[in-house]
């Protein structure tokens, strides 16, 4: 797998007492995100079809931006800073990883009955797309570290965490005859439940390398919390309501055709 080539120059060491006490703290807050009913559900093959579908298709536009948020970070890389070179590496090495992913996420959402021209001209609902506009902007306006705890850290700490636990559920779908399972429409599910296992302590090791005094470590950390809290806001919105919102044609036309 391409991120293996920036394994060797990105070696993981141990944590100092600032960053273990950082890691640790945040512990409680991913795991809400992973132990959240609605993976529990999918990973049990009680969730809806009409809540898996809505929960796929509102995240749609998280996976196709998510390298664009990526490249956000690495146009702020700059030679000669501590642990830039370093950043600079490994974003370039995982961004065409996370574009190939976007086609995978197509895949399982197909396998679920929703078609590219359904993803491509959703809008989520705002509580489902704070997480991109916080995104957005610390790519756009936060520094360096920040941009990698938010992203790297926060959002693909949990994501590899949760798509375990799916993996071993969507099987279900599939005996019940309420989705078409194969090794394409596994495909995202199954990289990032290994991919992303050891991705948050790579994004944690290049925190530790760029946050060099405590105003940066406070700003990472931050960062990191926001982006989990905004996980779980579009986690309990697709949850509550997502039952009651998806449905072919529900766009409301707006325009008289007076």
């Amino acid at each position: 797998m391409a991120v293996a080539r920036y394994k060797e120059a990105l070696t993981l060491t141990e944590h100092p007492g600032w960053a273990q006490r950082f890691w640790d703290a945040l512990v409680p807050l991913k795991d809400r995100v992973v132990d959240h009913p609605l993976f529990i559900e999918m990973g049990e093959g009680t969730l809806s079809l009409e809540r898996f579908r809505d929960a796929l298709l509102h995240f749609y536009p998280l996976v196709e931006n998510f390298p664009k948020y990526m490249g956000l970070a690495l146009a702020k890389t700059r030679a000669g800073q501590p642990g830039h070179e370093e950043t600079r590496n490994w974003l370039i090495g995982n961004i065409k990883i996370e574009q190939r992913h976007a086609y995978w996420y197509q895949d399982w959402a197909a396998g679920f009955g929703l078609s590219l021209e359904r993803l491509e001209s959703t809008t989520p609902p705002p509580a489902m797309d704070a997480v991109n506009q916080f995104l957005w902007a610390t790519g756009h306006q936060g520094t360096l570290e920040e941009s990698i705890a938010a992203t790297n850290l926060a959002i693909e700490w949990a994501t590899g965490e949760w798509s375990q636990r799916v993996v071993a559920g969507v099987k279900h779908y599939k005996e019940q005859g309420r989705a078409e399972i194969n090794r394409h429409t596994m495909a995202w599910l199954r990289a990032h439940a290994s991919y992303d296992d050891a991705h948050p302590h790579e994004a944690m090791e290049l925190i530790k390398r760029l946050a060099v005094d405590e105003p940066a470590r406070r700003r990472a950390f931050e960062a990191v919390v926001r982006g989990l809290e905004y996980y779980l806001l579009a986690l309990d919105d697709c949850y509550r309501s997502g039952g009651d919102r998806y449905y072919p044609g529900h766009e409301i036309n707006y325009i008289s055709s007076e």
